[in-house]
């Protein structure tokens, strides 16, 4: 591939490299920047090791890709202090918060959002000695990977996407209560063009999936099926062992990842962090772009939610002085 400012390692069949030769805790070049951002188009995601980089780099990084989100359109309960940008992904913060420790189910970030984060950095900081480990498959090659008449079925579909849209979290009030905060959903072709590459993925998953638009519910639950068994497809896959310090870069428009699932029976800790960039509203095969069922466009604005609820409390403040 002709990278001179970076080692590039492939690590699986159809998706995964490993980058070395950088140091993310120092400035990159304009060179490096590029070189990175071509592995990542190509393995749709790539792994730093032992960078041990502290919150104000990582947000850096993330920056020199695009813009860096807000750290989550349904709000953080518990914000890192000076970083708006940082969402903790860290086990023992959601069971306290909502009961429940998972992940949740093979995923593409925030697609219940009309523009989908664009690319996601997740920097492991105190990860356990053994299991937790990150999977990702690669939706490109789960769309070739369909035969010839099937990929043209999918060619015509959209889907509905919103928090939970597959069920797979617990129900709980808790969690309910955050989702109805800011209850995104959106309409969005079930192929997807890459913006940059021009390739076509296939753009569903098990976690903000509802259904298929304009069939029936045993159509939908049907086509459901079938796409999201390619697109966990083991041959699409890839597999990531976390040290303290790793960090992996994924390209959200082409991939779907997995959390871990052999943990919930363990007490250990699990603390990384996670950033986003400002993706665009996803366009289909005919040129269509995605619809907006609920919700605003994720940004590194303060959902409009929030900014309501503190310009009110500054007002309860002022007047309760007065």
């Amino acid at each position: 591939m002709g990278y001179k400012h970076i080692e590039v390692k492939q690590v699986s069949g159809f998706i995964g490299a490993e980058i070395s030769s950088v140091d993310l805790s120092r400035p990159l070049s304009e060179d490096q920047v590029q070189e990175i951002r071509k592995a990542l188009l190509k393995w749709k995601v790539v792994f730093f090791r032992n960078q041990n980089i502290d919150h104000a780099a990582q947000v850096e990084f993330t920056s020199r890709f695009g813009e860096v989100t807000f750290a989550h359109p349904l709000g953080e309960p518990e914000p890192v202090p000076g970083f708006p940008q940082l969402k903790p992904v860290d086990r023992k913060l959601y069971e306290r918060q909502y009961g429940f420790r998972t992940g949740g189910p093979w995923h593409t970030d925030v697609t219940a959002a009309i523009n989908p984060p664009a690319a996601s950095v997740l920097r492991a900081v105190n990860v356990p000695s053994f299991g937790g480990d990150t999977q990702w498959s690669n939706l490109v090659a789960a769309y070739e990977g369909l035969s010839a008449p099937l990929r043209a079925l999918a060619d015509t579909l959209k889907a509905e996407h919103r928090f939970n849209g597959g069920g797979y979290q617990p129900r709980n009030n808790k969690f309910d209560e955050r989702i109805a905060v800011n209850p995104l959903a959106s309409i969005h072709p079930v192929v997807r063009v890459h913006p940059e590459t021009g390739e076509r993925a296939l753009f569903v998953n098990p976690g903000f999936v509802s259904r298929i638009v304009d069939v029936s519910p045993q159509e939908s639950k049907l086509l459901l099926e079938l796409f999201f068994n390619q697109v966990t497809k083991p041959a699409y896959t890839t597999r990531f062992r976390w040290n303290n310090g790793d960090i992996a870069f994924w390209d959200n428009r082409a991939t779907v990842h997995l959390a871990p699932q052999d943990l919930d029976r363990l007490d250990v800790e699990r603390l990384l962090y996670r950033t986003t960039i400002t993706g665009d509203v996803p366009v289909g095969v005919d040129g269509s772009r995605s619809e907006v069922v609920h919700g605003e466009a994720f940004s590194a604005e303060v959902p409009s939610v929030f900014k309501q609820k503190a310009d009110s409390k500054e007002v309860q403040a002022v007047l309760s002085s007065n």
